[in-house]
């Protein structure tokens, strides 16, 4: 193909071409003075309707040369437009393996490094926010032992938790918040969260199966829209979801456990089929709900609504 294209392209063949046309070009012109240059009106009007069709057969082709030119640009816009892309794709592959490099090194200094690299990422290109957040939880998710031995990795993972509340506060007119990240969920199944804060958050679903709830943990003012799984979790420290909005209509905290106090405030809709509570802290559940004995001597009361057939209601 390349020698083809050569063998076209060569002075000896681009000069023969050229002596050709002119050579048309003179027959042509020969021919019409041969045959219409007598000057007789009829030969005017021929030459002038020659004329007519040679300018038109010039603009259209003309016209051809200008879609040819902009279908040309077209494909380099494209072709620049893919480009870029792939280049942006590149950054952001490179940014976030680096980041992920750094969270599992043993520094936590390196550590940070990472969580902020990752905010950054995110920040800067929305489509991969919520592939950065699923890394930032399952960074929690990994096995914690709480323990003053782990007090470097305590402030780490207490950083992930701080990036989560930042971006998932929304705008309002007193407080804006242009770094806010809209539709998020959250997956802490099974993990280890030493004082989790997201209040007056707006998250999409968060799914909290199994999950330990150490210290105070507040959701007070926040919104699930779809989902709010808290089944199977246990709060051995204080827990607050006053003013919390739980959307969808399963139930939200089926096998969990309260072992601290507990505040839902006075007009919560969370739904505490299933949930148990240890005795001997003060507590507000939502409107209906009490703590009735449990079937087992676990020192465990269960959770049920007040017109619900059963034990009688513990006073």
């Amino acid at each position: 193909m390349g020698n083809r294209l050569e063998r076209v392209l060569r002075t000896r063949t681009i000069v023969l071409w050229g002596a050709g046309l002119l050579v048309v070009a003179g027959v042509a012109a020969a021919a019409l003075l041969t045959l219409l240059g007598g000057g007789r009106p009829e030969d005017s009007a021929r030459l002038d309707a020659l004329r007519t069709a040679a300018n038109i057969v010039v603009g259209t082709g003309g016209a051809a040369a200008l879609l040819l030119a902009a279908r040309r640009q077209r494909s380099a816009e494209l072709d620049l437009v893919q480009k870029d892309h792939d280049a942006t794709e590149r950054r952001v592959t490179e940014i976030y393996g680096k980041a992920a490099d750094q969270l599992g090194s043993d520094k936590a200094p390196v550590r940070l490094a990472g969580l902020y690299a990752l905010e950054r990422l995110a920040a800067g290109y929305a489509e991969h926010r919520q592939t950065i957040v699923n890394v930032l939880c399952a960074y929690l998710r990994m096995p914690y032992k709480h323990s003053e031995k782990n007090a470097e990795e305590l402030q780490v993972r207490k950083t992930a938790q701080r990036i989560l509340l930042l971006h998932l506060r929304p705008s309002s007119a007193a407080q804006p918040n242009e770094a806010f990240w809209p539709d998020i969920d959250l997956d802490f199944s099974g993990a280890r969260l030493v004082g989790l804060t997201l209040t007056h958050c707006s998250i999409r679903s968060i799914t909290c199966y199994d999950a330990e709830f150490l210290e105070l943990t507040s959701f007070r003012g926040t919104e699930f829209r779809t989902k709010a799984d808290f089944n199977k979790a246990e709060f051995k420290g204080r827990a607050d979801f006053r003013g919390t909005v739980f959307g969808g209509e399963r139930e939200s905290f089926n096998g969990a456990v309260f072992a601290g106090p507990a505040d839902f405030g006075t007009k919560s809709a969370a739904r505490l089929a299933g949930a148990r509570a240890k005795q001997g802290f003060p507590r507000t559940w939502p409107p209906g709900w009490e703590e009735r004995p449990g079937p087992d001597e676990d020192g465990l009361r269960e959770l049920t609504r007040k017109d619900e057939p059963g034990q009688p209601a513990g006073r």
